[in-house]
């Protein structure tokens, strides 16, 4: 009985816990209170891992003050910006993987919170 039981508890200890989801990429830019969440997919529709997306923020009056802000997707292809300024020029996102390229566009006094899907076509 103790085998049978020590057996038992060393075959559930070997397998795999549930798949964690992976933690979302996330960059702190400190700026502001607005944020944009990022699903970057390929053309077939799956997640693309370590698509770069990069933004110019230029804020301050009249837009003297900038950031360059880069930030890598994570297997899930999730990314998230915080941290944004409220007042701001529009920011345009490019995101690329390779030679697949593509670009949204925020504009923080309208959208101030903004989800974006993004699919290379």
């Amino acid at each position: 009985m103790l085998i049978a039981t020590i057996t038992l508890a060393a075959a559930l200890a070997q397998q795999p816990a549930g798949a964690a989801k992976p933690e979302v990429a996330v960059l702190k830019a400190g700026l502001g209170a607005c944020s944009a969440d990022f699903i970057v997919k390929d053309s077939d529709g799956k997640p693309v891992y370590s698509a770069t997306i990069h933004v110019r923020v230029r804020y301050g009056v009249w837009g003297i003050k900038r950031a360059d802000l880069e930030v890598g997707t994570n297997s899930d292809g999730e990314a998230r910006i915080e941290g944004l300024p409220g007042k701001a020029k529009p920011l345009t996102y490019d995101i690329q993987k390779g030679d697949k390229k593509a670009a949204v566009e925020q504009n923080v006094s309208d959208n101030c919170d903004a989800k974006y899907e993004v699919s290379f076509k």
